[in-house]
């Protein structure tokens, strides 16, 4: 009797896979609610520049995607529930600060503490869903991974949110701010109820209470052995691609709809499609990797992306089908939403065997910061080639090709990092 009642406590700090999948919804909601129409707030309503709308979004993805390693850390020392509800918090108080900006700085401030808070709550929410899943394993469960689950209910909430802020911004941007505002302090709530305190990789102490300080391994040990690991520092290198791939959907594909043509319209549609798919083909795509397995997986998925830029390297150059002018834009959407959905529950997977059956935060943390990275530094080399491919001519090829080259690394490299065992 009193080793069931032990063991209760320990069972119950274990939240459900499906609350950890409608937090990713629910955020991804009130991400897209507000954020996509940031840059349209402050040049239309507000008059800013072009620079000063940049720096705005530069600044939000920096902080977000550059900050992922110090939310790692934050999970990894003091548990996922705490991560997550801060960043709840804090992005609470980023959506305040927009619903009253006026002014650059404003904006600025509310664009940093909403990157913020997706810093402190993603790391944790894929830690918690990285334990899940090794669960999953333990079971013998053979149905694709948790994550990708947890992709379709983000792109789910990547539809969901633009619509829901569309109507709102009908109103005004401030009701926008304030709707995400309410819905990340209702999350926080929920999250407070219903994610037992105590979430934590390390063992449990058979009161029910945290860990002992003994059981826990010091996070700066964690970081240590983490950066230690040659391989796995290769093994994030490489997957960052990735990321700066899958950001050319926001930098690269309306640099093509000038080529072909397309406006404003063409652009949303294209995004609808990008998430259509994921809904539709996250699931048997994932269940066609775990029978590839993980190398073989993140080479087709690597080769897809790369193929789909190649493609526009070789479309680039010529003018638009006069009958199909969206063709080309629509064929490199599909291909590299078909690439991302290939690799990410692989790769997102795999961090639990780089991990070992130490705290995984920061291991998810550093994998999205060096993509951050990739995103920072390969934006920068490609925003200067992508100047000339707006029109028709030899040069549009060059961001292209220099992408569809770069996504050949890691679909040769990573199979072959993984050969031996990790």
């Amino acid at each position: 009797m009193t080793a069931l009642t032990e063991a209760a406590p320990a069972a119950l700090r274990r939240p459900a896979p499906g609350l950890l999948l409608a937090s990713q919804l629910i955020f991804n909601i009130g991400f897209f609610a507000v954020v996509p129409f940031l840059a349209l707030v402050m040049s239309r309503d507000f008059g800013m520049t072009a620079t000063a709308v940049g720096v705005v979004l530069g600044a939000r993805v920096f902080s977000q995607q550059g900050l992922f390693l110090v939310g790692g850390m934050v999970t990894d020392r003091w548990g996922a529930r705490g991560a997550m509800l801060v960043g709840c918090l804090v992005r609470v108080s980023g959506y305040l600060t927009l619903a009253l900006a006026d002014s650059f700085p404003l904006f600025l401030l509310g664009a940093v503490l909403t990157g913020m808070g997706g810093a402190l709550f993603s790391p944790a929410l894929e830690s918690l869903v990285g334990m899940a899943e090794e669960r999953r394993r333990d079971t013998g469960g053979k149905s694709p991974t948790l994550f990708a689950l947890l992709s379709i209910c983000g792109e789910i909430g990547a539809v969901a949110g633009p619509l829901v802020g569309a109507l709102l911004l009908g109103v005004s941007f401030t009701s926008a701010a304030l709707a995400g505002a309410a819905v990340f302090t209702v999350m926080t709530g929920v999250l407070w109820s219903f994610v037992p305190a105590g979430t934590h990789r390390d063992p449990l102490a058979a009161d029910g209470g945290p860990a002992p300080e003994a059981a826990r391994p010091a996070v700066r040990e964690g970081l240590s052995a983490m950066l230690q690991n040659k391989r796995f520092l290769a093994f994030a290198g490489l997957y960052s691609l990735n990321l700066l791939a899958y950001n050319q959907l926001y930098f690269g594909l309306p640099v093509e709809l000038a080529r072909s043509g397309g406006g404003p319209g063409a652009l949303a549609g294209l995004f609808a499609v990008a998430s259509v798919l994921t809904v539709a083909l996250q699931w048997p795509a994932s269940r066609l990797m775990g029978r590839l397995g993980p190398g073989r997986a993140l080479m087709a998925g690597f080769t897809l992306q790369s193929l789909a830029f190649a493609a526009m390297a070789c479309l680039a150059p010529l003018a638009p089908p006069a009958t199909a002018p969206l063709l080309p834009p629509l064929l490199f959407v599909a291909g590299l939403c078909l690439g991302h959905m290939c690799v990410v529950p692989v790769a997102m997977s795999l961090v639990l065997d780089f991990s070992r059956g130490r705290p995984s935060g920061i291991y998810y943390g550093l994998l999205a910061s060096a993509g951050g990275c990739a995103v920072l530094l390969g934006n920068t080399v490609l925003g200067p080639l992508y100047a000339d491919a707006a029109v028709p001519g030899p040069a549009a090829l060059w961001p292209w090709t220099l992408m569809a080259v770069l996504l050949a690394v890691p679909a040769v490299g990573l199979p072959r990092l993984l050969r031996t065992p990790v």
